[in-house]
């Protein structure tokens, strides 16, 4: 939200309140308290005039917050909030009182300019204070805004306002700003106007279905706002020089987050917000779906896994999309008998004869046909409105015909909704794919708890994938499986802290090349905002992908964390080109089929270096699919790369998102040189041709058939795979090679890793240039032509 016109003047009706002065302040053990004035030049401009407390803390070493409020006078907060992972952190503080207050969290400092008319915060990091970030002149203010409904003139003194908080952070020369949620719009978020409210609207728009109040800069700092109200970023977009961060509220706290790289921002920030647990092998695997408005029933479902049998091509999960069950009902978590008559018999076919994970479709919704309504209803587990003069619940027809929502605040309600879900788990269901939670809300409504409507909006999803996961965690548990069976979600909305609840995927996309690029850069964006694991609808959702998008979407999507089949109006299985042979007929349809089944085989036999990664995500917030920033920071050139990721820390891909397998992109340059002999003999090397190599620091452009793209391993890298494996959960151990792209720059310890046990390295061996000390039953392949010694 702008409030200024220009720099000399403010839009109509806004009255900007610009925090100059520290009247008072005071020092406690961990904290310092402030009170912030306009400028103040004697003791009558202290009168008729708005303050803001600021009170600054650290919660964990390397974070500083700052929470500013303008009237404190409510009622005790009713929230919610985000739950915060805090430890018992003790900062170093230095006042020197009339002049400047120091506060310093580990490699992070404060400097609060408390001279009188001079407030300034100067943000800044290492030996050498470099500065991060600051507040300078008129960056602080409490704004209150007649462009209002409820703002009559007549009223005079009394007369109400809007009131807003916002705070300015100033931007350097050439800085620049990512993430904020799974954003589709450009990778780079300066110049754009950005709001923290989460909204079903496809990935071609501004709205996102994951908002993160988180933005990381290039100049090794992350701001966190913790609230889950709407946020409002100006990321360069009303002061050129400044991020403007807004709330529409009486109290705002953010946290500055020292790096300096990306992955220490990362580190951070999800040990205070909550980390991932890791997913299970099998889920790694290719999913398969019914496709969202396709028509489908046993005949369909049994025609599809045959149709994967004869073309030889892994299939490791199939899901049941919205029509499982029947129209107008959702939900009522109860399979449709006209097209599955014995849904407990043929789900443990699929599962028992076929080998398979089933996955299922559902939403917090209850619609009024469904026979679940009327006992939501009854027993005070949907939400309700706050407007009407008898309990009336909160209903629209938008979605499903007079829809309700269910309160997960209410513990009753989510045991109920929970209850579901278990006997859908007693039917053999293993993941449920938790849709929607975005379309929620925050007019005339009110919650179990008492919770804040406007603020609900967002955390909602937190509440709603928490009990589905929760309630995964708990059957297992129960059931005395756990350590062999773990949960994972196929979730669509996010907030900050969601990402404990893999995995998420990217939403509602156009079959267009130009919609897959837009899927990446939103996979980018998220992956900077805490998240680790992600997938997206391979060919797209909307439309018939044409071959050889499907083609490159494939490959693509088989070189992400997860891979799934999905659209909406079309089934997204290799041979459904037989029946288009104005797209290529019957040859397509083997020509997909090909590209698909070798993908998949590909990304299966990378499964033991694919575990090692996700131990990352767990132990320090790292993504699976990262951003060449996150790998390569020292070399500029990556930073405004958004074609291109890491999968992992050793593996470079680069889609292909044209028509004629064009594809142009860039090596990076390694951060940490080696011996200069061995830097001379350091390239990178493709995959598919370990004779093709590339150095550091160039750009590249290529043809590539449908058979390859560019999937490059870092120099130095050891990558443990298994070109045997059929499923993604098998035994690793035979079969199991180690690919060295060398030299090596000293010795390298190499993680094994189980798909039982993901959560665990299960032995480590080390590598070098002169000797292999481990377990010999691992195969060594050697990318470069020198012989390994032994």
């Amino acid at each position: 939200m702008k409030f200024t016109d220009g720099m000399w003047h403010v839009r109509e009706g806004v009255d900007i309140n610009w925090m100059s002065h520290v009247e008072r302040s005071a020092v406690r053990e961990n904290e310092v308290d402030l009170l912030l004035t306009k400028y103040t030049r004697g003791r009558g401009d202290k009168l008729n005039t708005p303050t803001l407390s600021a009170t600054v803390r650290s919660p964990r070493e390397g974070i500083i917050a700052t929470k500013f409020t303008h009237w404190a006078g409510g009622q005790d907060d009713t929230g919610p909030h985000f739950p915060l992972i805090e430890d018992d952190f003790h900062p170093d503080i230095n006042d020197e009182p009339g002049k400047s207050i120091n506060y310093r969290s580990g490699p992070l400092q404060l400097d609060i300019n408390t001279e009188p008319n001079k407030l300034g915060y100067q943000y800044a990091t290492g030996n050498d204070a470099k500065k991060l970030t600051s507040h300078s002149w008129r960056s602080i203010a409490y704004i209150a805004d007649s462009n209002t409904p409820k703002h009559n003139p007549s009223d005079q003194l009394y007369v109400q306002k809007d009131h807003y908080i916002l705070l300015g952070l100033d931007l350097a020369v050439n800085e620049k700003i990512y993430g904020l949620g799974e954003r589709f719009t450009p990778f780079i978020k300066n110049g754009q106007s950005i709001d923290i409210w989460n909204e079903d609207g496809g990935t071609s728009s501004e709205q996102a279905y994951k908002n993160i109040p988180l933005y990381i800069s290039s100049r090794g700092y992350g701001v966190f706002v913790n609230t889950p109200a709407k946020v409002m970023f100006e990321v360069q977009s009303e002061r050129t020089t400044r991020v403007n961060i807004v709330v529409k509220a009486e109290s705002l706290e953010y946290m500055l987050i020292v790096g300096p790289t990306p992955k220490d921002i990362l580190r951070r920030y999800t040990a205070l917000t909550g980390r991932p647990p890791l997913p299970p092998a099998w889920s790694y695997g290719l999913w398969l779906t019914t496709s969202f408005t396709t028509s489908y029933d046993e005949k369909t479902v049994t025609s599809f896994l045959d149709g994967f049998k004869q073309r030889s091509i892994p299939l490791t999960v199939f899901h049941f999309d919205a029509y499982w069950m029947k129209s107008y009902q959702w939900c009522d978590f109860t399979f449709d008998d006209a097209m599955f008559p014995n849904p407990k018999s043929y789900l443990s076919t699929l599962k028992n004869e076929r080998n398979l994970r089933l996955s299922i479709w559902l939403n917090p919704y209850i619609a009024q046909a469904s026979p679940l309504f009327a006992e939501g209803k009854k027993n005070g587990y949907i939400i309700m409105r706050s407007d009407t003069p008898t309990p009336t619940v909160w209903q629209w027809d938008f979605w499903q015909a007079g829809m309700a929502i269910v309160d997960f605040t209410n513990p009753a309600a989510a045991a109920w909704f929970a209850s579901h879900l278990r006997k859908l788990m007693d039917l053999g269901i293993d993941s449920f794919k938790t849709d929607f939670g975005e379309r929620i809300p925050w007019q005339n409504v009110k919650y179990h708890d008492g919770s804040d409507p406007a603020r609900m909006h967002n955390f909602y999803t937190y509440i709603y994938n928490k009990c589905v996961y929760e309630t995964m965690t708990d059957y297992y548990a129960e059931k005395g499986l756990t350590g062999k069976e773990i949960p994972v979600l196929f979730a669509r909305s996010a907030t900050a802290g969601t990402q404990q609840f893999p995995v998420h995927w990217s939403g509602d996309s156009e079959s267009t090349f130009e919609a897959m690029a837009e899927i990446l850069r939103g996979g980018l964006s998220l992956s900077l905002s805490g998240f680790a694991f992600w997938a997206h609808d391979i060919g797209g959702f909307e439309g018939l992908p044409p071959p050889a998008l499907y083609k490159r979407w494939v490959q693509f999507g088989l070189l992400s964390s997860h891979s799934r089949l999905h659209g909406s109006s079309s089934f997204r299985v290799p041979w459904i080109y037989e029946d288009h042979p104005e797209l290529g007929g019957k040859n397509e349809a083997e020509e997909c089929s090909k590209v698909l089944r070798d993908m998949t085989r590909l990304k299966i036999s990378l499964m033991p270096y694919l575990l090692s990664q996700a131990l990352q995500a767990r132990d320090n917030g790292t993504p699976m699919l990262r951003a060449l920033l996150m790998e390569f920071g020292d070399d500029q050139n990556v930073w405004t790369i958004d074609t291109q990721y890491m999968l992992g820390e050793n593996l470079l891909v680069a889609p292909i998102f044209s028509e004629d397998g064009e594809v142009t992109f860039y090596v990076p340059k390694m951060s940490k040189a080696g011996a200069g002999e061995q830097k001379e003999k350091r390239v990178w090397r493709s995959w598919f041709d370990h004779n093709k190599t590339y150095k550091e620091g160039e750009w590249y452009t290529e043809t590539h058939d449908f058979s390859t793209l560019p999937l490059l391993v870092r120099p130095g890298a050891v990558i443990q795979y298994n070109p045997s494996l059929e499923r993604p959960d098998e035994n690793f151990q035979d079969g199991l090679k180690v690919l060295v792209n060398g030299p090596l720059s000293g010795e390298v310890p190499v993680d094994f890793m189980s798909a039982d046990r993901v959560e665990k390295v299960t032995r480590t061996a080390k590598l070098s240039n002169d000797e292999w000390v481990g377990d010999e039953a691992a195969e060594i392949v050697l990318m470069h032509k020198r012989p390994f010694p032994g």
